[in-house]
């Protein structure tokens, strides 16, 4: 019957004499019946109560309240002995608040992984593979060119293993994730993002160059059996089953090829009617070669961890039907759309997952199942895709378009932004402020209006002279001479004033509208040039 859910329990245990009896128990949506026998307080009819939720497959046991109502409590698997046991077998959850056309469309957590991401998989699957072949022994050193994810999954297993890792990452990549694999114990060397292969400082020919010097254990994701064969032997089977063998596509990108070649193949075995989609940012060329079979010139994009300017020796798109190219707007517009309306906390490439599967599913004629990963967290991502500050200064989040100087401020009054100082506030209090938001000036605000600047020179100075002015209100330092721009004058204009090592300051109608810097102009030439 649809929409039928039971649950089975094994025991009934009554919280008040601890005893537990066998039951038999069926529980349908919104009520539950079941009989039970035992001994003591242990006897009695189990009555249901909505709260049980809208569905259920685990086995578990019910505990009789103080009333004698049982309580379904669902069975929890016992403590493991090591974090690595937690990799894989992650949960899936179905796409309900945003439209997805005449299709169910599901995501796979991998974001739920111990390390955050679906490469956690393929981290234990290498080092594994490895020791096994003897290719390494204990305390061998390992090096390996990631987008940080994979570097991520081999930093936990390296680190519960007892081996040093080398990790080679473009500089494009997230502040957050270089925290977490130094945190992790791994040797992070940086490198250029905007060569291609065959350079020496492209990240992949740079770690394999390394790892020779060295003499250490080259991971190599990219030509690695045991990367498609993680996602084989796991991934693609708990989505078989999760689905109850009811699946018609799964979206997914491609990074190193890994995931997609083993889906391939499992589902070619098991399913071979499962539609594979891929997903790819706009820049790479994986997309295009899926369309035409010809490999193009590669661009540049913003999102981590998925696209490729080549094809990886792993990667197998030969039963791929359909492949979206997806901007890297749409990508972070997506995964920012997803934690507001589903409350998924998603990273740049499930965005563009997501949209892909999105344009799949809308463009259906007729109903279809369709799954696709959320492969790492957002908490990546902080400091770029959910910083409102960053998407305005890459174009993503335009404001309100004046055009004139006030388009180039990033933080404006009308909208709360501007990061600013009382004149009573301590100059301690301004020393904390430039570190949180990493900025080098601040205005001082009286009533909505800026009555003066202080900038780091002038913090510096003062703290030179004695630190205890560190406690002094800001108004004995601050620079009143203030030179103002009128919003709307030539962008030219700001040439001189920054010249002279000034910040411009806007106004509109005698109004201050915001601060202008270097960075800001840049940024502001940048998207023009995009």
């Amino acid at each position: 019957m649809r929409g039928e859910v039971r649950c089975r329990i094994d025991a009934l245990r009554d919280t008040r004499s601890g005893a537990i009896a066998p039951v038999s128990y069926t529980r349908e949506p919104g009520k539950a019946h079941g009989h039970g026998h035992g001994h003591g307080h242990g006897h009695g009819h189990g009555h249901g109560r909505s709260e049980f939720g809208g569905g259920c497959s685990s086995v578990g046991i019910a505990e009789l309240d103080a009333k004698g109502h049982a309580e379904w409590m669902p069975e929890l698997e016992p403590p493991f002995n090591d974090v690595l046991s937690l990799i894989g077998n992650t949960p899936m959850v179905r796409i309900s608040r945003i439209d997805t056309g005449p299709c169910e469309l599901y995501v796979k957590l991998e974001n739920q992984n111990p390390g955050g991401s679906i490469k956690d998989r393929i981290g234990l699957s290498m080092i594994e593979a490895a020791e096994k072949s003897g290719a390494i022994r204990p305390g061998a050193t390992l090096v390996e060119a990631t987008a940080g994810n994979t570097g991520l999954g081999l930093a936990l297993v390296a680190a519960r293993k007892g081996y040093k890792l080398v990790l080679v990452i473009p500089d494009k990549m997230s502040q957050e994730k270089v925290h977490h694999l130094r945190a992790l114990g791994a040797e992070v060397r940086m490198t250029r993002s905007d060569v291609g292969k065959g350079h020496p400082d492209y990240y992949q020919d740079y770690a394999e160059r390394i790892a020779f010097q060295l003499g250490a254990y080259y991971v190599n994701q990219f030509a690695n059996p045991a990367n498609p064969l993680a996602h084989e032997q796991t991934t693609a089977p708990e989505i078989w089953k999760q689905m109850a063998g009811r699946l018609d596509a799964v979206v997914c990108g491609v990074g190193s090829g890994g995931t997609l070649t083993g889906f391939s193949r499992y589902f070619a075995r098991v399913a071979p009617n499962v539609e594979l989609v891929l997903a790819d940012p706009k820049g790479s060329i994986l997309a295009d070669f899926v369309a035409t079979g010809t490999l193009g010139k590669a661009g540049s994009w913003l999102v981590e961890g998925v696209g490729e300017d080549f094809v990886p020796s792993i990667c197998d798109l030969s039963r791929v039907r359909k492949a979206y190219s997806v901007s890297d707007e749409e990508s972070f517009l997506t995964a920012r759309t997803l934690l507001k309306e589903e409350g998924i906390f998603a990273g740049s490439s499930s965005g563009t997952l997501l949209a892909a599967a999105l344009r799949y599913c809308r463009e259906q004629t007729t109903p279809k199942r369709v799954v696709s990963l959320i492969c790492d967290s957002g908490g990546k991502y902080l400091s770029k895709m959910f910083n409102d500050y960053w998407m305005r200064d890459q174009g993503f989040l335009p404001g309100t378009s004046h055009g004139d100087l006030r388009d180039l401020i990033s933080r404006r009054p009308e909208a709360g932004a501007v990061i600013s100082l009382a004149p009573s506030d301590t100059l301690l209090i301004a020393y904390s402020r430039m570190r949180l938001y990493d900025v080098s000036q601040l205005p001082v605000m009286d009533q909505g209006e800026i009555v003066g600047i202080v900038d780091e020179s002038d913090l510096l100075i003062a703290a030179q002279r004695d630190t205890a002015l560190f406690r002094n209100p800001v108004r004995e330092i601050m620079s009143t001479k203030l030179v103002t721009v009128d919003a709307h004058a030539a962008l030219e204009s700001l040439m001189p004033l920054f010249d002279q090592g000034l910040v411009v300051i806007v106004r509109e109608s005698e109004h201050f509208s915001g601060l202008i810097t270097r960075i800001d102009v840049l940024n502001h030439l940048r998207r023009k040039l995009s």
